[in-house]
Order: C-alpha cells, then sequence, then structure tokens
C-alpha cells in the first residue's frame, strides 16, 4: 500500500472511532478490520466479494456484520454505496478520493471511472444559476464497451461481416 493509501486508512480509522463514539456504538475489531479491507483495495465490490475476500484470509466475521459494518461507513462518508442498475449495490471507499463518475458495460458490467474538471463546473454553475448547493452527484454512462475481451460483448451484424470480410 502506498503511502497516500496508509495516510488515507489511518484517517479513516480516526473518522471511524469518532463516528462510534458519537454515535454510541462499540468499536470492534471487526469493524476495523472491514474498514481496512476495503481500504486495501481498488475496485468496486459488493457485499459478497468483501465477504469471501475477508473469509479467504482467515477473518470471523459474518455476513450480518459486513452489511452492517457498510452501512455505518457509509453513514460516515468512508464508502460510497452504488446501485449501478442492477439489483446489487457496489461499494467503493470515499475518503481521500477525487470526485469521479462511471461508464458501465452493459455486456460485461466492467465499472470504469473517468474525471472530467468541466463536471464540476457545470455542477457548480447549475448550482450557483438554481440557488441550490449541492452536496454531491452521480453520473453514469452504460453501453457496451469496445475491448477485444468483453465478456458476453454483442458482436453487431457489420462487425461480423467486416470479421469475415478481413479472414479472406
Amino acid at each position: 500500500m502506498s503511502q497516500i493509501g496508509k495516510d488515507n486508512l489511518e484517517s479513516a480509522r480516526k473518522i471511524l472511532t469518532a463516528y462510534l463514539e458519537n454515535k454510541g456504538l462499540r468499536k470492534t475489531p471487526e469493524r476495523f478490520a472491514i474498514l481496512e479491507e476495503i481500504y486495501t483495495r481498488s475496485d468496486h465490490f459488493d457485499v459478497d466479494e468483501l465477504y469471501i475476500s475477508m473469509k479467504n484470509k482467515k477473518y470471523r466475521v459474518s455476513r450480518a456484520t459486513v452489511y452492517n459494518t457498510l452501512d455505518v461507513l457509509v453513514d460516515c462518508d468512508l464508502v460510497t454505496k452504488h446501485q449501478f442498475g442492477k439489483n446489487l449495490a457496489q461499494y467503493e471507499k470515499s475518503y481521500g478520493f477525487k470526485q469521479h463518475d462511471h461508464l458501465i458495460c452493459t455486456d460485461c458490467h466492467k465499472v470504469m471511472e473517468f474525471c472530467d474538471p468541466r463536471i464540476q463546473s457545470i455542477q457548480n454553475m447549475v448550482g450557483e444559476m438554481l440557488h441550490f448547493k449541492v452536496d454531491h452527484h452521480s453520473l453514469i454512462f452504460y453501453g457496451g464497451c469496445t475491448r477485444e475481451n468483453c465478456e458476453n460483448r454483442k458482436v453487431l451484424p457489420q462487425e461480423e461481416f467486416y470479421n469475415q470480410d478481413t479472414k479472406l
């Protein structure tokens, strides 16, 4: 883990500790282990992926503990919960990471991130025009990626024709 990652994790631990104390919740080792597992990941994940990852590392956590801890981490803004058009919620760490938006391939379900400062400018401009304080936003583009190794990629008729033509 990079120094920035370690610093973010340490700050996230402090935020979680303060949140738990403020809410009168227990500071259990499992909650902090889940936080650490999340902050060592670099991807979006669902509850089962996180649970299995923790089990494979011999952590003694239940699915219920993972669900409950994720709710706490979302409440204190250390984790962001996404609903990317499927019935399955996905999560990602959020403390110390800049605002970004997402592209989702509807064939292979790969989630890709991008950041464009123009989106922040639009958010600021719209907020000013409409006298509205925007706390955060979510922008998601859905479509098909054009990667050759895209799982479940549908071959379009013109691509199939082109591919046959080039094989001659």
